[in-house]
């Protein structure tokens, strides 16, 4: 059985570990973050300790048998209850499903931790750091940016709303990443509306710009292609 110290000091590095990454959410606004992260990662850091050494009087035992990992077991399972609730649907784009991975983690995290795997729960918890805020910064560079597309609008004034574009759009307003409108400074009476689109495929490109060209008062409609 584990003494006091060792126990305390196993719960309070998996809080340590957990804020870490719970952290890096947090910075991010999203629902799962730094409280959430470091509850999880206690709370599978205890169920690996009564797993391991919470039964150790049955035991004593010589007809008994169990299986220490058959509690841990569960809390593979039982996390995706809590990672599902930080997913989120908007339109046609999951949104959530990075957070999710990470609370997914952060419980295996504590697991280790409850096990007394030092190293492999500090190892995890720097890769996954390292995942979550090192790798972002590339994606942005190197893939999102490329999968954006700028058009630009000269409309009559005042006859193109964000909320009227949403409506014209319908399940593509979500690829909007982007919505400027200004006066347009060589002609009166007329806005200048540039749209950012972002992560869309060239058959949804083509039905967003045939919807744009529809819309009442558009005068001008220019595609300025990808956007890095």
């Amino acid at each position: 059985m584990l003494g006091n110290v060792e126990l305390i000091s196993r719960l309070v590095l998996a809080a340590a570990l957990g804020s870490v990454i719970g952290f890096e959410r947090e910075r991010l606004s999203w629902a799962a973050g730094l409280r959430t992260h470091m509850l999880v990662c206690v709370g599978s850091a205890l169920i690996m300790i009564v797993s391991a050494f919470g039964f150790a009087d049955v035991l004593s035992d010589e007809h008994v048998v169990l299986d220490p990992s058959r509690v841990a077991a569960q809390v593979v399972s039982g996390i995706g209850f809590l990672g599902a609730g930080s997913i989120l649907l908007r339109g046609e784009i999951v949104r959530g499903l990075t957070t999710a991975a990470s609370l997914w983690s952060v419980a295996a995290i504590g697991l280790a931790v409850g096990g007394g795997l030092y190293t492999a729960s500090l190892a995890a918890t720097i890769i996954i750091l390292l995942i979550l805020a090192g790798v972002k910064p590339l994606e942005r560079r190197f893939i999102s940016a490329k999968q954006r597309r700028q058009l630009t609008l000269l409309v009559e004034r005042g006859s193109l709303t964000f909320h009227s574009l949403d409506a014209a759009l319908g399940t593509s307003s979500p690829r909007v990443k982007q919505f400027v409108l200004q006066q347009s400074d060589d002609r009166e009476s007329v806005d200048e509306v540039i749209i950012t689109l972002s992560r869309v495929s060239q058959p949804e490109y083509d039905a967003i710009c045939a919807a744009l060209r529809r819309l009442p008062g558009v005068r001008e409609f220019r595609e300025d292609g990808p956007r890095n």
